[in-house]
């Protein structure tokens, strides 16, 4: 969540019928259904009628001026809105790891070990 809340309006990307999200490069395709409900937030960002809101290029604003939301304020909405955050977390490395060697996700901060133990798990070599 701590990388989630640093990102800006910026990073949200519009290429033709595409939405992508650089997250790194190249920036990450966002499949529908999410794509249309990244759309939507951008065009309401909640909060955003005080003074120093309307300027603010943070995706989620915090409550002070010029900063993003609080990581630990955000961490427990996917949960309370029904999206297991652990099973979805398992579900993302391993189809990543699928796709791509496992010392490739040592980027997004997992070790090398990790991934290949998640990779034999899902049947990859």
């Amino acid at each position: 969540m701590s990388r989630i809340v640093r990102l800006t309006t910026d990073d949200v990307l519009h290429d033709g019928d595409h939405t992508l999200l650089r997250l790194g490069e190249p920036p990450t395709p966002v499949p529908e259904p999410l794509a249309g409900l990244l759309r939507a937030y951008l065009e309401d960002r909640p909060n955003m009628t005080t003074a120093a809101s309307p300027a603010s290029r943070w995706l989620f604003r915090g409550r002070r001026a010029g900063q993003p939301v609080d990581p630990g304020s955000i961490r427990d909405l996917p949960q309370e809105i029904g999206v297991p955050a652990q099973s979805g977390r398992t579900a993302a490395i391993r189809q990543l790891v699928l796709q791509m060697p496992p010392v490739a996700a040592q980027g997004l901060g997992y070790h090398h070990t990790s991934t290949t133990k998640i990779a034999a798990e899902a049947g990859s070599p």
